[in-house]
């Protein structure tokens, strides 16, 4: 038995390879949307042609959403802390995670190879600057993540129960939870968390999820990419 936290067959590195985002599972195909889309006239299609690639851009051109909800996904995440508050923001997700209620395995801490500056006229935002790269700061960063961890295993070790002790814990550790969602809210998703306005660390995921879903939806894909959106 793999253990929660190992990333699947098909899945995209992050982070620098401290994270990661895998396909566990999908339901349907573009067929299964224009299929939902003539519903009415009780017929079905198997394959796409041009007339329905017509329809499907149709659809989301116009943001008639519903026939793009019987295509679903459920991915696997392992992401820190705080890009997982993020991410639980979109409550049109099912979300099931590991808990450190029940386990201590494979504790992981994030420390990003760079890091980046405060905007000084967007509370929201930050920016790269090439002269700023404090090799101490990341020390620290990651002699806070050893502190951290010690504490939780002394609590541990001296009788307390895990869910108060990992209280302690920081919010770059490292979490793993499966996010099943269908295909008209995950491009809500991406629309937010691949954009310019989005933390750079959960828009390579966003990234890393068109990368997994451009073979099973190769047409809505270049849909976006004739919007200038780049898969």
């Amino acid at each position: 038995m793999e253990h929660l936290n190992t990333p699947p067959e098909n899945h995209v590195k992050v982070l620098g390879g401290q994270g990661w985002v895998g396909l566990i599972d999908s339901l349907g195909t573009e067929s299964t949307i224009v299929n939902a889309a003539r519903v009415s006239f009780g017929k079905l299609k198997s394959t796409m042609d041009e007339r329905d690639v017509k329809l499907l851009e149709y659809l989301i051109e116009n943001r008639h959403t519903s026939p793009l909800e019987h295509i679903v996904f459920t991915f696997s995440i392992h992401c820190p802390l705080f890009i997982r508050g993020q991410w639980h923001r979109h409550r049109t997700w099912s979300y099931n995670e590991i808990s450190r209620r029940y386990t201590e395995i494979d504790m992981e801490f994030y420390t990003p190879d760079v890091l980046r500056r405060q905007s000084e006229n967007n509370r929201q935002a930050s920016y790269s600057d090439p002269d700023f790269n404090p090799v101490e700061l990341r020390e620290a960063i990651s002699a806070h993540n050893r502190e951290s961890f010690a504490l939780y295993e002394k609590l541990l070790a001296s009788g307390v129960c895990r869910e108060q002790a990992r209280g302690v814990l920081p919010q770059n550790m490292m979490v793993t939870f499966w996010g099943t969602v269908d295909l008209s809210n995950l491009l809500h998703f991406l629309n937010l968390r691949d954009s310019d306005h989005a933390q750079a660390e959960i828009k390579e995921y966003a990234q890393a999820i068109k990368k997994l879903i451009k073979p099973i939806v190769p047409n809505v894909a270049a849909y976006f990419e004739k919007k200038g959106q780049t898969w």
